[in-house]
């Protein structure tokens, strides 16, 4: 489900500056802010660590579902 924030205009500015070519603003402002794609995860963590990040996903407590529901299946191969 997609959600529109309200950014200042300098704001918005400043990150379509930043926007790549063929670049969704989404993608734009996952660069931005490092947020890692779950699926660049997947197969460079041992089980251990698959383990400790399951737990802390369940520690989150579902505050953000599709966030949390991305990360659990990027963990499960």
């Amino acid at each position: 489900m997609a959600k529109m924030i309200r950014v200042p205009d300098e704001y918005h500015a400043w990150v379509k500056a930043h926007n790549q070519e063929g670049e969704t603003m989404f993608e734009t402002l996952r660069r931005l802010t490092r947020e890692p794609d779950p699926e660049a995860l997947a197969g460079i963590l041992s089980s251990d660590e698959v383990d400790d990040a399951r737990e802390a996903a369940e520690r989150f407590g579902g505050r953000d579902e599709e966030r949390l529901k991305r990360a659990r299946e990027a963990f499960k191969e």
